[in-house]
Formats: structure tokens, C-alpha cells, sequence
């Protein structure tokens, strides 16, 4: 199985080594970030550092023109990846004989909403989510749709992989965290992921819905839940608490949402790729789900891009759902965490990766190479080496 391993520039800049010591583990690829969000990360072989912590989300490279006069534009990285960062370590792997393709994160950054408050999710108490800008508001989709574009398609690069290409909600991996103390389940997470922002309540009026009386309605089904009794279920439980209308008049604003916005991005990717350029995304075979594995419709996002990248770490089941949908170009690729202290298992790698190839999935992704210590690249290497 062709197989591409997670890096950031950071692993390899500076490190003359890694590309060497990459490409020995068997992979084919390396799956860099071009853009990516704020996050504190090991760097356990570096011969000048051991951690590196990016203090918001930025581009790995140097942006172009288009951004100038714009509110809303990507932002320059500090030491943690000066300059073309990007293109320094992407240079130094395709020496080393792999593939590069570009990492993306899109519709994750805390940076954006403390500087611009006005394009976070606003939950129905009027909290404002930092983290998670709103894909329904004017402005924001052009950043994300033009931001794909210049991100995606950086010099040499053969192909990207889009995360965080739709809905992002409460769940969201923050420094010390303190919101695990009352057990949500998906229903409670959705009802806390909706956004009452201006744009989000017309979106709702215009499917039928109050949202002066929505906001509401959420906020007195949440209160069985603050009280400690967990919803059972999933898309059932939400319908339970707000009622069926309203639980999909909420999906239908949300799913066409999301997917207009995969279909525009997808799009200017690939109006400024070359051709032959592999369009993945970073996906959930379940619409009303965030994160950064979007929530997708499998059939249409598979007939919209060139296939996704689906996180099978602790079970590959979900890649069942894309199957059905697949063409000749469709590329499922099985993510599985391979850093042993971050919840990976490298030493069932090889059965995993078969598992999951019996499931439908012809590629694997393995996070994150650069996380990773020597033993689990290792179990890597042995792991790679007999799947051939």
C-alpha cells in the first residue's frame, strides 16, 4: 500500500538527516504542513531543539499578493518556521526521493478569533468559540477557499490534503482544558456546536426556524445533560431533545453549508493546481460531525474530490461508508496514529493496515513521523517492510 507519513517543516529544517531517516521507514510520501494550527510538538531527534511550540496558526511559507488590504489573511509564522520553512523541508525530501504533498488546515485557528471575534461560532449562550471560525459567514469562506488554493498548491508539491474543511465545534484539543467534567455524548457536542452567529440565524430563518426561539429550545435541552444525564445515542437523541423539525431544519443549514464550501475550495485548488494534482480530504462519513475531520455526504464529497483521509486509529469501520462510492480515481486513505504515547499502536501496525485494506482502503497516512521516537519508528519501518 502506498503509504505517506505526517511532517512539519520544523522536523526537517534544520536537520539534515531527516529526509534520509524518513524515507527509510518505507514510506512513498510525505504529507507536509503548508498551514497549520497553533500546537506545542516534540521533536525528539532535532540536533538544535526538543520542542517546538507554534504560537498560533500561520502559513509555513510566504504568502503572495492576494492578501493585501484584506481583513482577513493568513499570518507569518514566528522562529518556529521562518521564511519558506515550507519549501526548505519540502525541497530537502523530494532530494531524498519522496513524494511531497501539501497539509492544509483550514477552519481551525484560534489566532483569527481573538483578533476578529466577529467570525467565531457562537454557541446558544452566546459563548464565543476562538478556535472555530464560522464557514457561513461571507468573509471567512473567501479566506478559506483562497487560502486552500495558495497553500495547496505550493511549488513541486503533487498533491494536498484539506483538514478542517468544514464545521468545527466544541471539541477541540486546548491547553489545560477544563470542559471534560460533564459527559456530552454526540448529541450534547452538536447542540453545543451550533452557531447563533448572524449569519447562522438567518441561515436558519431561512429554513423555516426562529432562531430567537431555536437558541432557546437548545439551551432547555442542555439542561438534563448539566445535570449529569448523558444523552443516549447519536442524530436520535438529538431529535429527542429539540425535536425532529428542528434537529434537521439545524443539519440541512449546516450540511449545505459545509458542502458549498468543500465543493468552492476544492474547486480553487484545483483552478490553481497543475494537472494530475490529488485533492484529498480530511473526512467524517458522518455530516453533522466537526472537527478536523470534516463531516462529508461519502457519495458526494467522492464525486467532488479525488478521495479523503479517514481516522481509523481504534477502529477502521468508518472507512465502510466511502466504499460503496468509490470510482477508479478514488484514493481512501487509512490514518492511524503511530506515535505510541499519543494513543497509536506501531506494533499492530501491519494488522491494522490489512484490516483496513479489507475495508476498502488502498493508502495509509501515519501520524506523525516527526512525533514519533526512535522505537515506534522502528515498529514502523518492520511494520512497512512486511506489507511489501
Amino acid at each position: 500500500m502506498r503509504t505517506s507519513a505526517f511532517l512539519y517543516p520544523w522536523d526537517v529544517v534544520g536537520d539534515p538527516e531527516a529526509p534520509a531517516r524518513i524515507a527509510a521507514i518505507g514510506v512513498q510520501q510525505v504529507t507536509l504542513a503548508a498551514a497549520y494550527h497553533s500546537t506545542r510538538a516534540l521533536t525528539p531527534r532535532h540536533p538544535r531543539h526538543r520542542i517546538v511550540t507554534a504560537e498560533h496558526a500561520a502559513v509555513l511559507y510566504e504568502p503572495d499578493t492576494r492578501w493585501q488590504g484584506r481583513e482577513l489573511r493568513p499570518y507569518a509564522p514566528g522562529n518556529w518556521a521562518r521564511g519558506d520553512a515550507y519549501g526548505e523541508a519540502a525541497e530537502a525530501l523530494a532530494s531524498a526521493g519522496l513524494d511531497v504533498h501539501t497539509w492544509v488546515v483550514l477552519a481551525h485557528n484560534s489566532r483569527m478569533g481573538a483578533d476578529h471575534p466577529h467570525t467565531s461560532v457562537v454557541n446558544a449562550y452566546g459563548d464565543r468559540y476562538p478556535w472555530a471560525p464560522c464557514i457561513a459567514q461571507p468573509a471567512t469562506r473567501a479566506y478559506l477557499i483562497d487560502l486552500a488554493a495558495e497553500a495547496a498548491v505550493r511549488p513541486g508539491a503533487l498533491g494536498t490534503e484539506l483538514e478542517s474543511l468544514g464545521w468545527y465545534g466544541l471539541a477541540h484539543l486546548h491547553a489545560h482544558d477544563k470542559t471534560a467534567g460533564v459527559p456530552l455524548g454526540e448529541a450534547g457536542q452538536y447542540l453545543m456546536s451550533l452557531c447563533f452567529c448572524a449569519d447562522c440565524r438567518q441561515g436558519y430563518a431561512g429554513q423555516g426556524l426562529d432562531p430567537d426561539e431555536l437558541a432557546p429550545a437548545v439551551r432547555r435541552a442542555l439542561e438534563p445533560v448539566w445535570r449529569g444525564e448523558e444523552p443516549a445515542g447519536g442524530w436520535a437523541a438529538v431529535e429527542k431533545l429539540i425535536g425532529a423539525d428542528k434537529a434537521a431544519a439545524t443539519r440541512a443549514w449546516r450540511d449545505e453549508t459545509a458542502r458549498t464550501l468543500q465543493e468552492a475550495a476544492i474547486a480553487a485548488v484545483r483552478a490553481a493546481a497543475p494537472d494530475g494534482f490529488q485533492v484529498l480530504l480530511h473526512a467524517d462519513p458522518v455530516t453533522y460531525h466537526c472537527g478536523a475531520n470534516a463531516g462529508v455526504d461519502p457519495e458526494h464529497i467522492l464525486s467532488v474530490a479525488d478521495g479523503v483521509v479517514v481516522p481509523c486509529t481504534g477502529g477502521a469501520d468508518a472507512l465502510t461508508a466511502f466504499t460503496p462510492h468509490r470510482t477508479d480515481r478514488t484514493t481512501l486513505a487509512a490514518n492511524l496514529t503511530v506515535v505510541s504515547g499519543m494513543g497509536g499502536s506501531p506494533a499492530t501496525l501491519a494488522a491494522d493496515a490489512e484490516h483496513a485494506a479489507e475495508l476498502g482502503a488502498d493508502e495509509l497516512r501515519l501520524y506523525h513521523a516527526g512525533l514519533a521516537s526512535d522505537a515506534d519508528l522502528a515498529r514502523v519501518r518492520n511494520a512497512l517492510s512486511s506489507l511489501k
